[in-house]
């Protein structure tokens, strides 16, 4: 397949628009002199960004409302997976890069990513995903890529060889609403011969508290895609008998244009209504929640060793 650019960027989005902008002003900025594109879906934003995008000549905007009502009927939820798959298919550039409309591109993670994936492809390899270094800014210190089940790497934010995309029909857009569809697109990759790598030196700077009304809607969805998630890919990558639910793997880097402090004025104003987020979580709560994770992991198991009996 002939490909028009060499990276296609693809952002989902809804109502961010302020994070929205600094997103796509850091991508601009890194992939200067690159022959690329930038493809932003939007799902019926109501704040500004809509019409911002459609004043960008040179963004791509895909609108698809996912909230509110249409002719006396409420509007169907679509997947992270549809969303993010109008975007993918439509990619004109041999990578695609996935980034967040909450985050900043570290200068020089995509160039970095465009490098290092051509590299990989010349020796031989067959890379299908590379995983940027990314945290959650004001809360993590270090820098990390995450694993999924069997301890596999996957993409949070980073680049896929377009072609691979392709071959393993894209994301998964029924099984999961928002959580785990990012894992399972790599674990098709991996099913598939690809490999997925983590990308040395690209780094991103992830804003945690963006919109924490849509976050909560969000989460209410986690322990079905959890569930959805575990039982496609047992006795595949996932092991029960192990639980190797994944892992991060850490790295630090210092950032010497401090690039997270585009963040700060939009930080302060949101934790002027929202003072909470500021105030570290006491003790008892994170060895509840790790407490809980290991619970439920337990739980899995018990059950999967009642049904063998």
């Amino acid at each position: 397949m002939k490909y028009n650019k060499q990276i296609s960027v693809v952002v989902g989005s809804y109502n961010r628009f302020e994070f929205l902008k600094l997103v796509i002003n850091s991508t601009r900025q890194d992939l200067e002199g690159f022959d690329y594109e930038i493809i932003v879906i939007d799902g019926g934003s109501i704040d500004g960004s809509m019409t911002w995008l459609h004043d960008q000549k040179d963004i791509i905007t895909i609108t698809q409302h996912n909230r509110g009502d249409w002719n006396g009927k409420k509007i169907k939820r679509r997947s992270w997976g549809y969303f993010m798959n109008l975007g993918f298919k439509c990619a004109q550039g041999k990578y695609t890069c996935m980034l967040s409309d909450d985050c900043l591109v570290v200068p020089g993670a995509i160039k970095n990513g465009y490098d290092y994936f051509e590299q990989q492809l010349v020796s031989g390899k067959n890379v299908g995903a590379l995983a940027f270094y990314w945290r959650d800014w004001s809360v993590q210190q270090k820098y990390h890529v995450m694993c999924t089940l069997g301890n596999k790497m996957y993409v949070n934010h980073g680049m896929y060889l377009t072609k691979a995309l392709a071959d393993v029909n894209f994301a998964e857009e029924d099984l999961y609403f928002f959580y785990y569809a990012d894992g399972d697109l790599c674990l098709k990759m991996l099913e598939n011969g690809y490999e997925c790598l983590d990308c040395p030196n690209s780094f991103v700077e992830h804003y945690p508290h963006a919109n924490l009304a849509v976050r909560k809607t969000n989460h209410d969805q986690f322990r079905s895609d959890l569930k959805n998630y575990v039982k496609k890919w047992d006795g595949i990558f996932y092991d029960l008998k192990l639980n190797n639910m994944g892992m991060l793997i850490e790295k630090e880097f210092d950032d010497k244009s401090l690039t997270g402090s585009l963040f700060e004025s939009l930080h302060q104003q949101i934790a002027a209504t929202n003072p909470e987020i500021i105030k570290p979580k006491p003790f008892y709560l994170k060895m509840a929640k790790r407490c809980n994770i290991i619970f439920d992991a337990w739980v899995r198991r018990f059950k999967r060793l009642c049904k063998g009996l």
